[in-house]
């Protein structure tokens, strides 16, 4: 139930060390699927990514379609929630199922001898789930515990209150978790309506990778798929629209520290300066201890642990995020730090050294993310998802050593804007008000020891 878009998966993409090659398969029921076979262990992995997950919900109901996919796997069929889990292990294999706001995504994992009875069970979990009673409500109260967990998390409340006010009444503004209101009243009849609105053939991609030929892969597909309808009851989202201003949202929470969320305007993965902003982002935040703001918040001044940024590039919509921590006593002048850093990129670019040093990065990772048959299923349905053509893990890495510095501060100068950058602080930041101005920061360098210790670490979560 975490939440995660399809496009920022795909950020880690790899090219892997040696080529594979990408097959197209069509099923005879008309079910289409990218298929990498590797015969070298008798293994099968499959992902099926269903477009639009929670965004599809009813109006006022909220909820209902991650508490559906939750209970999927809590029985099927005549096999109640114990005999299906059971079944399931005594095939040796594995189901997950998950959903944000870009896609449901069910994930088979199963032995060569044990994928024909594997595929069985997980035709009737997605076809024939049973949705028993004291099972919902075991889920019910999980997902109840969560929601009570984020409202007293500072870090989630700064995210939920950046989403709220990024994407204005498009389903990204609102946790797919749902409210205790909302999931409280959520009824057996509301489960089977959330599964039909996108649980259905018309809406699904699918990769696979592993022990299994063309010939093999259609039927099977058509065997795990065969009992959805054609079509889904609900129509797939609009495009969202980032409805952000510049500024600063203060939510009292009474803590030595104050969390932040920040963000901007972004841009999808099939902009022409996508790459050319992947570049710029890693060298401003997404870096490490390499990047721009980890220098200047952390190590010449020690106002943070972590400070880290990303591009958010949603199915449906699209922006360019950072989080961080910082104590009360400090936090003002880091966050006018980031806008400095903002500007600077914009005004300044980059130089050749960081340029090289970030491509160098950006394509030697890449092969370190492309190592199992799991992953590269994932991979091959998130690139259908958003539209990406077959060659581009042939492609990716030429593309990022084409960026150029003047590339990097174009896109810079197109998207980062300090005026355009909204703060979300969760906490008593002392010297920053709510709709008040940033401050503007001090030059010089800070006594790091001290101030660390008032600080703690962000964990990469902060980064939505």
């Amino acid at each position: 139930m975490i939440r995660a878009s399809i496009a920022l998966f795909l950020a880690v993409l790899a090219v892997p060390a040696h080529a594979i090659e990408i097959e197209e398969v069509t099923s005879p029921g008309g079910v289409k699927a990218w298929l990498v076979e590797d015969h070298s262990i008798p293994f099968v992995a499959l992902n099926f990514s269903f477009e639009g997950g929670a965004s599809l919900e009813a109006p006022n109901k909220r909820g209902a379609i991650n508490l559906m996919t939750a209970t999927l796997e809590e029985g099927a069929g005549k096999r109640e929630a114990t005999a299906f889990a059971q079944a399931v292990e005594d095939l040796g294999a594995g189901f997950s199922f998950d959903v944000d706001d870009d896609a449901l995504v069910v994930k088979m994992r199963a032995l060569t001898e044990n994928r024909d009875a594997a595929a069985d069970l997980l035709a009737q979990a997605l076809a024939q789930p049973r949705f028993d009673n004291d099972a919902v409500e075991r889920v019910r109260g999980q997902v109840l515990s969560v929601i009570r967990s984020e409202d007293t998390d500072p870090q989630s409340l700064a995210v939920k209150e950046m989403a709220g006010q990024s994407w204005g009444d498009h389903p990204y503004a609102t946790s797919i978790n749902g409210t205790p209101e909302s999931v409280r009243t959520l009824t057996r009849q509301d489960l089977v309506a959330a599964k039909n609105r996108v649980l259905a053939r018309d809406r699904v991609v699918v990769g696979a990778t592993g022990d299994i030929t063309p010939e093999e892969l259609g039927p099977l597909l058509d065997k795990i798929l065969g009992g959805l309808p054609p079509q889904g009851t609900a129509p797939l989202p609009e495009r969202a629209q980032l409805q952000l201003t510049g500024g600063v949202t203060v939510v009292d929470w009474n803590s030595p520290q104050t969390v932040v969320s920040f963000a901007g305007p972004g841009l999808p993965i099939d902009d022409p300066d996508y790459f050319a902003a992947l570049v710029a982002n890693h060298i401003l935040g997404g870096g490490g201890f390499s990047s721009r703001l980890m220098d200047e918040i952390r190590e010449k001044r020690g106002l943070t642990y972590g400070v880290s940024t990303g591009l958010a590039t949603g199915v449906y919509g699209q922006s360019w995020q950072g989080g961080m921590a910082s104590s009360n006593a400090s936090v003002g002048q880091a966050i006018g730090l980031i806008r400095q850093e903002w500007d600077r990129m914009a005004q300044d670019g980059v130089t050749e050294q960081e340029l090289n040093d970030a491509k160098t990065y950006l394509t030697g990772e890449y092969p370190l993310r492309f190592d199992g048959n799991g992953k590269i299923a994932s991979i091959l349905a998130g690139m259908q998802m958003i539209g990406l053509p077959r060659d581009y893990v042939d492609n990716r890495n030429a593309l990022v050593e084409a960026v150029t510095a003047e590339d990097v501060q174009r896109v810079a100068q197109r998207l980062l804007k300090s005026d355009q950058l909204r703060f979300v602080l969760v906490g008593r930041p002392e010297g920053v008000t709510d709709g008040g101005d940033i401050p503007t920061p001090d030059t010089a360098e800070a006594d790091v020891t001290k101030q660390e210790a008032d600080a703690q670490p962000v964990p990469d979560a902060a980064v939505n």
